[in-house]
């Protein structure tokens, strides 16, 4: 049976830093891949809700919008590449709560989110400067969680 060990739904790898710790992560080879992440990203209306709230408890969120990994389907062919997964307008943003939010995301999804953090001001200039990141990511698929500037 070779190829066997692709077919295993989750990879295990032993800590070195402590040896009695097994780390399980889900095996990007599996059969099943495709359809297990599809599952996961099409989040329900709880999921979305918990999304935004904990975005608003970063500090003073103005805009937040999902795109790329969290609106495509891992088996389309007409995937859009996004320049961000997830782009946050705001300010005071609370620096060791994003790292934890954003590992935590990272690891429920199962994979690296493109991520951008701009705070007001600078997203005002390349705004009204026609910045061709921000023109990319608002003209493409993007849903806006987060709209306080009222765009």
């Amino acid at each position: 049976m070779c190829g066997m060990a692709n077919k295993k739904i989750t990879k295990t790898k032993k800590e070195k830093s402590r040896p009695k710790t097994e780390r399980f992560s889900l095996n990007p080879n599996f059969e099943f891949f495709s359809e297990l992440r599809s599952l996961i990203l099409k989040s329900s209306a709880g999921e979305k809700e918990k999304l935004i709230n904990k975005v608003t408890n970063l500090g003073r969120i103005r805009l937040a919008v999902i795109s790329g990994i969290f609106l495509s389907d891992p088996d389309s062919i007409n995937q859009y590449d996004a320049p961000a997964d997830l782009f946050i307008v705001g300010d005071e943003i609370n620096r060791a709560k994003l790292r934890n939010f954003l590992g935590s995301l990272e690891a429920e999804i199962g994979t690296e989110i493109k991520f951008t953090l701009m705070d007001k001001e600078e997203f005002d200039y390349r705004y009204n400067m026609f910045d061709r990141f921000v023109r990319v990511l608002l003209e493409g698929p993007h849903e806006k969680i987060v709209n306080k500037i009222g765009l």
